[in-house]
């Protein structure tokens, strides 16, 4: 006598279990969400009001011209300014908490295994809650260029961006660069993102995933400094994460680029590879 296999309920379909759209609402409605949107959003004017105070940037004899001395040329300037300010560690912190605090907060609240048992296929609900984290990640590396275009359109007028190595990019010019830094910063980042995911599979604590990506990233970029690494600093995701400096020159160079998101994305690969593995044997219950 031979087994068969139990045939599924009637209607149930894998591929239909904990939609997107379930998901993404669940985590709009989370109050981190809120917290993080608040604090991009609010970045700009405090920004602003650190120039009132602290006086013209540009009026201060640096001896060399930077995106900081240039912030209050114009708005797109001042959008690019806060990018700089920002992308080494500010905007770390929403990607690793959108993507590490997916599976853990689960597995905290007790409700993975009841999810798992609606049933939801392992590898479904983590491409859902990865897919939702990226989307949620590349929202705030947009919220704040673009609250920065507006707040310092108005605070500084619309004009061209003023770049540092000299001469100027037209308006409508600088907003396409601008476009391309935020999509370059998001791609850098990936790195963080799939650690984070990792850990978040591999933990039940969300601030350890979360905290233990920040974390490391904040090594990587220790270690970047370190110049006795040589030429071992460039299989480093830090190393490359302001490359799209280059977006910024008179004639757009695509080298910097192309090697750092190359990295990021062959780390990001191999992290959430991990993850869907490991996850797949992960036991839930106990």
């Amino acid at each position: 006598m031979t087994a068969t296999t139990p045939a599924a309920a009637p209607g149930y379909r894998a591929r239909r279990t904990l939609p997107l759209r379930v998901e993404a609402r669940r985590q709009l409605r989370r109050r981190r969400t809120l917290v993080i949107g608040t604090i991009l959003t609010l970045l700009p004017f405090v920004l602003v009001a650190a120039f009132a105070i602290g006086g013209d940037p540009s009026t201060r004899n640096t001896g060399r011209i930077s995106l900081m001395t240039t912030a209050t040329a114009s708005g797109a300037n001042f959008a690019a300014t806060a990018l700089f300010v920002s992308a080494g560690f500010l905007l770390v912190v929403p990607v690793a908490l959108f993507c590490g605090d997916t599976v853990a907060s689960e597995a905290s609240w007790a409700s993975l295994r009841y999810l798992l048992a609606a049933p939801v296929p392992r590898a479904r609900l983590l491409l859902s809650k990865l897919t939702v984290g990226l989307v949620f990640s590349a929202a705030a590396m947009m919220l704040l260029p673009l609250v920065a275009l507006a707040v310092g359109t108005a605070a500084y007028g619309w004009g061209p961006l003023q770049l540092p190595t000299g001469g100027a990019l037209a308006p409508g010019d600088a907003v396409l660069r601008l476009a391309l830094v935020t999509g370059y910063v998001f791609v850098s980042q990936l790195v963080t993102a799939a650690l984070a995911f990792w850990l978040s599979t591999v933990t039940d604590a969300p601030l350890g995933a979360v905290g233990g990506a920040v974390g490391l990233t904040i090594v990587g970029n220790v270690l970047d400094q370190v110049t006795a690494l040589g030429d071992w600093r460039a299989v480093l995701p830090a190393h490359w994460q302001y490359s799209w400096a280059d977006a910024l020159q008179p004639e757009l160079e695509w080298s910097g680029m192309l090697q750092g998101a190359s990295v990021s994305v062959s780390y990001a690969l191999v992290l959430v590879a991990l993850a869907f593995r490991g996850f797949a044997r992960k036991d839930v219950v106990s």
